[in-house]
């Protein structure tokens, strides 16, 4: 039985996300976690993609229609 997987959208951050997961990059590799809870980045920038390290903060990444 398959566990299910709860997300979430940090505003002008990374996704969150609870379960055991894999994320497929555009080269077509999959980086699995079992973390209890994986930070997804949406930057772009992280230096340890797909994995979010922070970066979003120092750019000052925003959301598209963020008034903010």
């Amino acid at each position: 039985m398959s566990r299910g997987v709860d997300l979430w959208v940090c505003p002008n951050g990374p996704l969150l996300v609870r379960g055991d997961i894999g994320v497929r990059t555009e080269d077509g590799e999959v980086h699995r976690t079992e973390r209890p809870v994986s930070a997804v980045c949406r930057c772009g920038k992280s230096a340890s993609l797909p994995w979010c390290d922070g970066t979003h903060q120092v750019i000052r990444f925003r959301d598209e229609g963020d008034s903010a």
